[in-house]
Formats: C-alpha cells, structure tokens, sequence
C-alpha cells in the first residue's frame, strides 16, 4: 500500500495542461472480485478514452496518455498489492498511482485539473492513522481509517530485530523471553551485558524512528504502537514521530490478525478524534459568539485564508459542491451558482490547501458545519 504524502498532494494540485485524467475504483485482495479488479480498470480506461475523443483529442495522444495505466491490466505483481482502493493521475507528461485505504466508487474525470475530491476523508481530522507493529520477528506500519486498514511498506525501517541487531545482543535482550511476553529491566539484571543489549536496541528503534518519520514527511497522523511490553517503553524513548499516542496496544503482533490490530487501534483513537473535533467545534462557537474576526463560514474569506496559511480549523460539508474561480495572485475569488469553464471545487481548494499548510480538516454532514453554511473556518489570526 501506498501513503500519499504532503509533497504528492501539492503536485497534483498544479494544474498540468491540457487535459489531467483522474480514474479512482475500488480494489479487492482476494478471491473472485480480486480477479475482475484488471477488468474494471480496463472499463475505466476505456471509459477515459472516449471522454478525450469526445474533446477532440487524437487517438495518438489518448493512447500516449493512457498507456502507463494500460500496462497495469497484464501486470500480475501489481494486482496481488492492493489495498481498498485504486487511484490513477495521468496527464501527457506524468502518471502516478496510488493503493489506499479507501473504497473508492468507481469514477473517471478528465479536466484540466487532477480531481482529488475522494482523496479527501485522508486529510481530515479523523480520516487516518497509523499502527507500527513490533516484534522479535518484524517491524510494521499499517495504515488505517476508522473502516479499513492495509499495510505499508517501508523498506530498510521494516524487518527483522535478529537481522538488525548484533547475535549477542539479540540474544541478550530475548533468551528470557521466548514467549513474546511480559516485561523486562535491563539495568541491573545481567550487569553490562543487558545495558548493552537495551542501547544497541535503543540505537535501533531511533533510526526505526527517524527512518519512519522521514518516510511520512510531514503528516501529523496519529501513530499508535502495538508490541510485547518489554518493547514498547524502549521504542517511545527512541521516538521522534510528533504525534505519538500514549496509550498502546498489547501482546506480539505477530500473533493478532490485521483486523483485530485495526479494531484495537479504532477503539484508542476513536475518542481521541471526537474529543479533538468537539474543541475544535467549541472553539469555533466560542469565537462566532464574540463575534471575532477569527471565526468566518464565507467563501470569500475562507479560500484566500486556506491558500495563505491562515486556517487553523476547517469544517466542509461532504455531499455538497460549490463551484469557482479563484486567483491566487490577487485573492479574488468568483462563486457559480453552476460549474462553468476554468471553475474548480472551492470546497476542495479550501480543504487541500489547509491540509498542506498544517491546518485540520473535519468534513461532516451539512447540518454538523457551524453557523450553518456549507464551510466554517477558525483562523490562526
């Protein structure tokens, strides 16, 4: 599975000339449906070419275009990594693909821009987190939403603690501990030997850590550990992950399935999003009240403040669109009644952009946005 990092997502928001072609589907792992999965894609392909030849595109060029996403129908490998949901960008000069948590309805969209509206419920609030797995036989990332969860690959930072660590200090810190459980203090029982066993694993878990946080960039998903206790105190010393959450899940992961780990992850966080989108709402009560400046549900407000790194909460409403132009060199914005040419997705705009300027997203219900519009902000100033 694939994470869709901060620097991904500003690329898909430039707009690439002429045509940007965006194909999203759901995807299976196994059995019957995992088998019609090349099925559907070639649908949807085909689906995307008659939408270029119908805006007067040549055939070379739609074949150009399409032929990166083509080469995926054949490519067995490609298909045995799935995770919920399959999302395809193409333009005449990039392709990219992405393997994610979420079951995506099958769609095609061809405009000058790439369409990212079902990538949303990722950057929200409440959209995604992550569990790292430790145990004596392998590291893993998982990444989850509060209906699914798949696992990630992270290369070198993955892996087994025998290989990583030295014979003698592996030994050192499992030959009391076969059973994958219990717990363990290292100062003063074995006398150097274990001192040294708990520093070279320490010395491991930071690079574990710094190799994790390099990897998910800037994302400030929560991070949730599962693992046999004796670890677990070792790797949150080591930690350099921002948002880290205390409470942990444990036992060995090795012997939990990837389901019971996700449950076990929701029922953590699951109060953890609510109580963090209950402040944010009374935060914005609170200022909408004082009738502070700092608090705004208008479009002409909202959309500038998004691009320029001024919201610090925002709430959407999920079903709705509002359609527009927006000039991010004078801050002007126009609102549609009815998509016209050259309008985007205000609603996206907004959302995307307070997401990569470090701002929280909360997409809800529409009768759920406060003061009643289709979008409400709280402002840094």
């Amino acid at each position: 599975m694939d994470v869709l990092t901060r620097d991904e997502l500003e690329q898909l928001m430039r707009k690439e000339q002429p045509w940007c072609i965006s194909i999203y589907m759901p995807t299976h792992r196994t059995g019957t449906e995992a088998q019609q999965d090349p099925i559907r894609l070639k649908n949807l392909l085909g689906e995307a070419e008659k939408h270029l030849s119908d805006q007067g595109v040549g055939r070379r060029d739609v074949q150009k275009m399409l032929e990166p996403a083509s080469k995926f129908l054949q490519d067995a490998q490609f298909w045995q990594h799935q995770s919920d949901g399959l999302a395809i960008f193409l333009s005449s000069n990039s392709v990219r693909r992405y393997c994610l948590p979420l079951n995506f309805e099958e769609l095609v969209v061809v405009e000058d821009y790439f369409h990212i509206k079902p990538l949303l419920p990722l950057f929200t609030g409440d959209g995604q987190f992550y569990i790292l797995a430790l145990s004596q036989n392998e590291i893993r990332l998982l990444n989850g939403t509060r209906d699914s969860v798949s696992e990630v690959d992270i290369g070198q930072a993955g892996g087994s603690l025998a290989e990583a660590l030295p014979s003698g200090d592996y030994q050192a810190i499992f030959q009391h501990h076969t059973s994958g459980f219990g717990s363990v203090t290292f100062h003063g029982q074995g006398g150097d030997s274990d001192e040294s066993a708990k520093n070279e694993l320490l010395r491991y878990f930071r690079l574990v850590s710094d190799g994790l946080t390099e990897f998910l960039q800037e994302d400030r998903a929560p991070l949730v550990l599962a693992g046999v206790e004796y670890l677990l105190p070792i790797y949150k010393e080591a930690n350099s992950y921002p948002n880290l959450i205390n409470t942990v899940i444990k036992g060995n992961p090795d012997l939990l399935r990837v389901d019971e780990l996700h449950k076990s992850a929701w029922n953590i966080l699951e109060h953890y999003f609510q109580a963090a989108q209950a402040e944010a709402f009374a935060q914005y009560q609170q200022l909408a009240g004082q009738e502070s400046e700092r608090a705004t549900d208008t479009f002409e407000k909202i959309v500038p403040a998004a691009y320029h790194g001024q919201i610090e909460t925002l709430y959407i409403a999920t079903g709705v669109q509002q359609w527009g132009i927006f000039n991010s060199v004078t801050s002007e914005i126009e609102i549609h009644n009815q998509m016209e040419s050259g309008d985007e997705s205000l609603l996206e705009l907004a959302a995307v952009q307070t997401y990569l300027k470090g701002g929280t997203v909360y997409a809800v219900e529409p009768d759920k946005v406060p003061g009643g519009t289709s979008a409400a902000a709280v402002l840094r100033y």
